[in-house]
């Protein structure tokens, strides 16, 4: 593991472009196999498979650290829950009712959300440079749910896959805030091994639930086809991407890279489910990514 390690921290750019196309295409897959595959039987195979793939790398850590997870068992256990339970559930609810243009777009308000938590969560203070960027690009979101319509903004008429959505930002980003209660010296494999877990538990009684409501999965290739995809790629590789990307250029650097994914998902949404980008769609992202570079401004000076 630490010569793969080393084979992948040799070309973290390309890694953390890698990670953010594997992510959108995660949105644009979960919006093409909705009619094959049902919200909640996507979100627990994609687990399944990721949790497959990564307990080989797991568990020889388990007996030397299951002491500091048992220890720390409530942040591991809410982290689960928001991080591998809640989070890409609520997407794929979302991208029953909403596009995966709309979707990835919404997806990149997290920098902004996870900054807004920091402060409502943790007394963090903001500048006025901050607070401009959480304003703009909160502009940016509200004008990609409204469509760019006042009437529609005004009647509060919102598309109901846009609210679970603003859902999953707003777990992740809960999420990212929590991970600073997570269980130190911990290996990230086993970590991730712990919070699917979690997620798992938590989904199985909410799967039970959907195919008692007649809800199955229909056996087609590309259902069957993106359930892998979701579990091999932006389950399992984007995790080991970024984690390798973030050891080798940091943490501030990486995360820009997560703005990448709005400019894969529509061209992706583009090519391969037909959805047309709308002027409204370009007006938001611009001023999500003001936003952001107005709260970076600071750090990156």
């Amino acid at each position: 593991m630490t010569r793969l390690s080393a084979r992948l921290s040799a070309h973290p750019y390309v890694l953390l472009t890698l990670t953010a196309l594997f992510w959108a295409g995660n949105m644009v897959m979960g919006r093409g196999i909705r009619a094959d595959v049902p919200p909640i039987a996507l979100a627990f195979w994609r687990w399944t498979i990721a949790l497959a793939l990564v307990l080989p790398f797991a568990l020889p850590h388990l007996r030397s650290q299951w002491p500091a997870l048992r220890q720390a068992w409530r942040p591991v256990l809410a982290l689960g829950v928001l991080g591998v339970g809640c989070y890409n559930t609520f997407a794929y609810l979302a991208l029953q009712h909403t596009t995966a243009t709309n979707a990835t777009l919404l997806n990149s308000f997290i920098p902004i959300a996870t900054i807004a938590l920091a402060f409502v969560l943790l007394g963090k203070r903001l500048s006025s440079l901050e607070a401009a960027g959480v304003l703009v690009s909160l502009a940016g979101v509200v004008t990609i749910v409204s469509h760019g319509s006042l009437d529609t903004l005004l009647g509060l008429s919102l598309n109901t896959g846009d609210l679970w959505m603003l859902g999953a930002v707003l777990t992740w980003g809960i999420y990212t805030v929590g991970l600073q209660w997570r269980p130190q010296g911990v290996d990230p494999m086993l970590m991730l091994a712990a919070f699917t877990v979690v997620g798992l538990a938590m989904l199985v009684p909410l799967y039970a639930w959907e195919l008692s409501g007649g809800r199955h999965i229909n056996p087609s290739v590309a259902g069957i086809g993106g359930i892998l995809y979701t579990g091999i790629f932006p389950g399992f590789l984007g995790y080991i991407f970024y984690n390798a990307g973030v050891a080798a250029v940091g943490p501030s650097r990486s995360s820009l890279f997560i703005h990448l994914m709005p400019v894969f998902g529509t061209l992706l949404a583009a090519l391969f489910l037909g959805e047309r980008p709308y002027w409204y769609h370009f007006v938001g992202i611009g001023l999500v990514f003001a936003g952001i570079v107005l709260t970076t401004r600071k750090a990156a000076r």
